[in-house]
């Protein structure tokens, strides 16, 4: 029988338009989370889900990369990776506005026997002149399951 070993929110931002972060080629953190494993059976599995809002004054097609690494630091892996297109409708100084919301797994990591930790970048691979804004919401949301 699968039991809930621990879950956890990560809220940045609860409204829209909460925050004006540029979009930048350097991956930016938006979430960590610290996950308890004690009492975890031999199959671990965290399941993930991110959402993030971004506005744009421009009609130019961006993509967005939302990571998900499992640990913190040099030492995390890559777990998960999506590209969205940021907004690409509209007009020149009409805004538009996108929320990407991604979901994922990360299916038998290595159990340490005490905690795992995960964390939530956004980026844009490309840099441009006019790079989409985070403007909220952002949260980030981590369960850990075992059997």
């Amino acid at each position: 029988m699968v039991k809930l070993l621990d879950a956890h929110i990560s809220q940045n931002i609860s409204y829209s338009d909460g925050i004006s972060i540029p979009l930048t080629t350097t991956p930016e953190l938006f979430g960590t989370l610290g996950l308890s494993t004690v009492g975890a059976g031999p199959n671990i599995r965290v399941q993930f889900t991110a959402t993030v809002a971004i506005s744009s004054l421009a009609s130019v097609a961006v993509p967005v990369v939302i990571s998900i690494y499992r640990g913190v630091g040099p030492s995390r892996v890559l777990v998960y990776s999506a590209t969205d297109t940021a907004p690409a409708v509209g007009v020149l100084q009409v805004a538009s506005r996108k929320i990407i919301t991604v979901t994922g797994a990360d299916y038998r990591p290595p159990n340490p026997g005490t905690s795992l930790a995960y964390q939530a970048f956004i980026s844009i691979p490309n840099g441009v002149a006019l790079a989409p804004t985070r403007t909220g919401p952002e949260s980030f949301n981590v369960a850990v399951y075992s059997d």
